[in-house]
């Protein structure tokens, strides 16, 4: 039987028509911009998660229950992950004023790109595993310096970032002339959508390609040419979260390949949660009041995570015979989930800490 990356063809067909078909299938039920409420967010968040227990499922019953669990493991631990990602994009939408209706068509195009650059990452990732263990004691610092810098700046409140001073942000405004307001949820103004802008907003003036307002030093504008793209605001907030979320995949897919070194099961662990964090954004909008020390059991995760890929590292250089198998994995990692998710209830956030 014809394998590809450890796996049969037709296990890799399975994934992709899965994967697509949901893709399809979100794209056609919310291509309107309206809000999602949080019934509809929630029934939608269990769509995706019972398209991940199948996909699972179809794993146990062809590969068995370590490759099962493998996936299973990186799921959990991609979709727990995202949650601070999830944090900062509400913070970015928050900062950038974007209306409920159009927040669903910001993240579809912003997960579409981070599906994309885990594929890259994965496989970049996977293939440096290849140079022994060294690359893993790299990536065990990695995940634990970045639970040391979540733990440090745990009070930290990203809603007071100035975006405007954001790379991303700085780059559109480099390479394309800019109108100021949105102008439906275009993301880009042709030249006769930025003459209706115009006409609709003459007290506002076009920002043009390398003009940069609050550092004259670094100004640089170039004549509005014809036929140019004009960004608007909503494109300023899809770039900064996408490059947001390139530097936290920096950090998650050694997380998830310390999981399993297998590119399908990385891929496919870190894709079917990807592909379930738009509706998630919506749940953890409305609860984001309730799930205050969820954070801290995505620090105690990396630390565990961490804490793998060493002892994995050290015994294919020490043979010391200490490691953690697969199901264990995925039990740490379901319950210190649980037990996040159990302390926010239980021990809420006290009202004078919040203010």
């Amino acid at each position: 039987m014809n394998e590809h990356l450890g796996f049969p063809v037709e296990t890799v067909a399975v994934f992709v028509i899965l994967s697509v078909g949901a893709i399809l299938i979100d794209l056609y039920a919310h291509k309107d911009d309206k809000p999602m409420s949080l019934k509809s967010a929630s029934l939608w968040s269990v769509f995706w998660v019972l398209v991940s227990v199948a996909f699972g499922g179809y794993l146990w019953v062809h590969h068995g229950s370590e490759t099962a669990s493998l996936f299973y493991t990186g799921y959990a631990l991609e979709k727990v992950l995202s949650v601070d990602n999830l944090f900062v994009m509400m913070a970015i939408f928050t900062w950038f004023k974007v209306p409920e209706g159009y927040r669903h068509r910001v993240l579809y195009w912003g997960i579409i790109g981070a599906i994309v650059f885990r594929m890259i990452f994965v496989a970049i990732g996977t293939g440096l595993l290849a140079f022994g263990p060294y690359v893993e004691l790299i990536f065990a610092a990695v995940v634990g310096w970045t639970a040391v810098m979540m733990l440090k700046n745990n009070d930290e409140d990203d809603e007071n970032e100035d975006y405007s001073e954001h790379l991303a942000y700085r780059w559109v405004h480099r390479f394309f002339p800019v109108w100021p307001r949105l102008f439906g949820h275009n993301f880009f103004l042709n030249a006769k959508e930025l003459e209706e802008a115009r006409a609709a907003h003459p007290d506002v003036r076009l920002e043009l390609a390398g003009e940069d307002v609050k550092h004259p030093e670094n100004s640089h504008p170039h004549p509005l040419k014809k036929g140019a793209w004009v960004a608007t605001p909503l494109f300023l907030c899809l770039a900064v979260i996408e490059l947001s979320d390139v530097m936290f995949a920096f950090d998650s897919v050694p997380a998830v390949i310390a999981v399993s070194k297998e590119p399908l099961i990385v891929y496919s662990a870190m894709m079917f949660a990807i592909l379930g964090l738009r509706t998630m954004y919506f749940v953890l909008e409305a609860l984001k009041g309730y799930l205050v020390h969820l954070e801290k059991a995505v620090i105690c995760l990396l630390f565990f995570i961490a804490v793998k890929l060493a002892l994995a590292a050290t015994n294919h250089l020490w043979h010391h015979g200490w490691d953690i198998s697969p199901n264990t994995s995925l039990l740490v990692v379901l319950v210190v989930l649980s037990i996040g998710i159990a302390a926010s209830f239980v021990f809420p956030e006290k009202e004078d800490n919040k203010d």
